[in-house]
């Protein structure tokens, strides 16, 4: 098993919550959110990012507005919905849960 899958997996597992994150505190567009995420070290292309904007705006998570850019074409910019809200709300509750199991089995492990 190649470790670079095993990693591209986990990142590609928490990217939909990473996205939705970054949405939380004021809508942007791709650009915005890619930096925030290349800025993080979750290195993503755009060529992996639009299916997945356009999938959680299909799901009623997301919406989006367009808006006129003084430095060149309009942008899109995408928004929660409140269901995408409270979406967001679990998934923080979940991964709380999850990043505690997981530290507690990888800190157990390391006792040993």
């Amino acid at each position: 098993m190649k470790i670079e899958n095993t990693k591209a997996q986990m990142r590609k597992g928490v990217l939909e919550f990473c996205i939705l994150s970054v949405l939380e505190p004021k809508d942007a567009y791709v650009a915005e959110i890619l930096e925030t995420l290349k800025d993080a070290k979750m290195l993503v292309v755009e060529g992996t990012i639009y299916p997945l904007l356009t999938r959680l705006k299909n799901s009623g998570l997301l919406e989006y507005r367009w808006e006129e850019s003084p430095t060149g074409p309009p942008r899109k910019y995408y928004g929660l919905t409140t269901s995408g809200k409270l979406f967001l709300k679990e998934l923080n509750t979940t991964w709380d849960a999850l990043q505690s199991a997981v530290s507690v089995v990888t800190q157990n492990q390391t006792k040993k």
